[in-house]
């Protein structure tokens, strides 16, 4: 059976009641980019409900790119009928479940019914088109507890949907319905785990990488933008501001007290993130540490590091250990491209023996020597910020 609608059910946004709206519009923004090549899919907004008419266009391919839209709970490709004949009913929901392959052992019937003017209950018409279906199939039998297959009837003011394959969604908050963040993108496997998981709580998010040419190569870089593309796959394009940080590691290299370098690192990180979030319109910056992992992620660091800044800093990491971390990032395909042998700045010039309870008066000592704000300000102002989309970047076209 050729699929022409597409049933999309959400579930925390049932929940905003008078903001509800505006999330729905935001999802229906994303769903729109994420199909944007599907130039004759339309999206109908239904009480409760999306769903999308396809008009011949592959329902495979959409499928693809609808498990990766955040605030979408669940979908399925469905039988839309506008007729609310009984018969006509029961005999699409045959032909619904007569598609299904391979053909299922057991069933069970769950129709709702949010169109109340229809005359039948939803527990006669769960029986109705039950016993339609077993007089007009052979070996197959009801199991209510653990069917192979749940026929579902929702029964509309517009139609009825009929379907047996229910493909869950990533869930969360549609992304750009939650303000914007900065995520600091390293070439790890943390930060765009992080990124990944500020986006599904509505965050949209600028990436901000540090690059220390020569003594970080092209293709590191190369690999930090990659990372950035996969990510696009969930946001529907993100801008990466690459840092030239060269000067700022050197000075530190050449200045400060051997064990403190990564701390002192960090907190102008920090300063030129806050910087750009400022110029950029975020309101906090989302970070891949997680507590205890590295020298530069215990509680004291993070005091001290983040004492420079009065920005909001997003840790989703902060409490998971490394597998649970590495687990997401294969879920989402960032894991592989983590894991390339390139070094970032942050594994570079690492001292033997870095201070793991760093103090703040210490560190604001060492930084003394330097001249803080003429080195942030030449790192804002050599940025280079880049443009990444997996369908812009091909097609010329810009979604922001």
């Amino acid at each position: 059976m050729q699929y022409e609608h597409v049933l999309i059910r959400y579930g925390e946004l049932a929940l905003k009641k008078r903001n509800r709206k505006d999330f729905e519009n935001q999802l229906i923004r994303n769903i729109k980019k994420a199909l944007y090549a599907y130039s004759k899919v339309q999206v109908v907004r239904a009480y409760g409900r999306l769903y999308l008419e396809l008009h011949g266009e592959p329902y495979g391919e959409i499928e693809a790119k609808l498990r990766k839209v955040f605030g979408i709970h669940s979908f399925s490709p469905t039988r839309f009928i506008q007729s609310f004949d009984i018969e006509t009913i029961k005999e699409a929901a045959l032909a619904v479940i007569r598609d299904v392959e391979p053909f299922p052992k057991t069933f069970k019937v769950v129709v709702k019914r949010p169109n109340k003017q229809f005359p039948y209950l939803s527990g006669e018409m769960n029986r109705e088109i039950g016993a339609y279906v077993l007089r007009n199939t052979n070996n197959l039998t009801v199991d209510v507890h653990q069917p192979e297959v749940e026929l579902r009837v929702e029964i509309r003011v517009e139609g009825v949907f009929i379907s047996c394959d229910t493909i869950p969604g990533m869930g969360g908050l549609p992304t750009g319905s939650s303000g914007k963040a900065m995520l600091m993108l390293s070439g790890g496997i943390d930060s765009p785990v992080a990124g990944w998981m500020t986006m599904k709580r509505g965050v949209r998010i600028e990436g901000v990488h540090f690059h220390s040419y020569p003594f970080t190569s092209e293709q590191a870089k190369q690999k930090v933008i990659d990372l950035a593309r996969i990510l696009t796959q969930y946001s529907g394009g993100m801008k990466l501001h690459i840092v030239p940080f060269t000067e700022i590691q050197t000075k530190i290299r050449e200045t400060c007290r051997e064990d403190y370098t990564i701390t002192i690192m960090r907190r102008f990180m920090m300063r030129i993130t806050e910087r750009l979030a400022q110029q950029h319109g975020a309101l906090a910056i989302a970070t891949g540490e997680s507590l205890g992992q590295v020298a530069s992620q215990t509680m004291e660091s993070m005091y001290t590091i983040n004492h420079v800044i009065d920005t909001p800093v997003l840790r989703p990491v902060v409490a998971m250990d490394k597998e649970e971390i590495m687990q997401i990032a294969r879920k989402i395909e960032t894991y592989e491209t983590s894991i390339l042998p390139f070094e970032d700045c942050c594994t570079i010039f690492v001292p033997k023996s870095p201070v793991t309870r760093p103090k703040l008066e210490l560190a604001e000592k060492f930084e003394r020597e330097l001249d803080v704000e003429r080195l942030v300000e030449n790192a804002v102002n050599g940025v280079e910020s880049l443009w990444i989309d997996p369908v812009a970047s091909e097609e010329g076209h810009s979604f922001f």
